[in-house]
């Protein structure tokens, strides 16, 4: 198995908890490769670092797509002023709709 050309291999070993080993990267063009590991903790295997990678986009699309989703702050500041004032409760209905779309990986 070999690293995925689209990997970030310094996120991915981040994200796997193993940023204060050293490495050094392949200087080839992508896909990338560890050439040197120097560390107290196992050198991840390409299956690992896809994997971290992989999960990670996956949580970086789901912020997104929750971010583009929510009212803007004015819109929302707004609801929760109507709300306080009709006794409603739009902005959680709203809030929520957002999160049931868009649910954590």
């Amino acid at each position: 198995m070999t690293i995925n050309s689209d990997v970030d291999i310094p996120l991915a070993i981040e994200k796997l908890g193993l940023s204060k080993n050293e490495y050094k990267l392949s200087s080839s063009a992508p896909p990338h490769n560890i050439v040197e590991w120097t560390g107290s903790d196992s050198k991840p295997s390409d299956d690992q670092i896809n994997t971290a990678w992989t999960n990670w986009k996956a949580q970086d699309k789901y912020k997104g797509d929750r971010e583009a989703s929510y009212p803007s702050w004015k819109e929302q500041l707004d609801q929760l002023y109507w709300d306080k004032k009709n006794g409603t409760n739009k902005w959680v209905e709203a809030i929520d709709k957002v999160k049931s779309d868009n649910p954590k990986p």
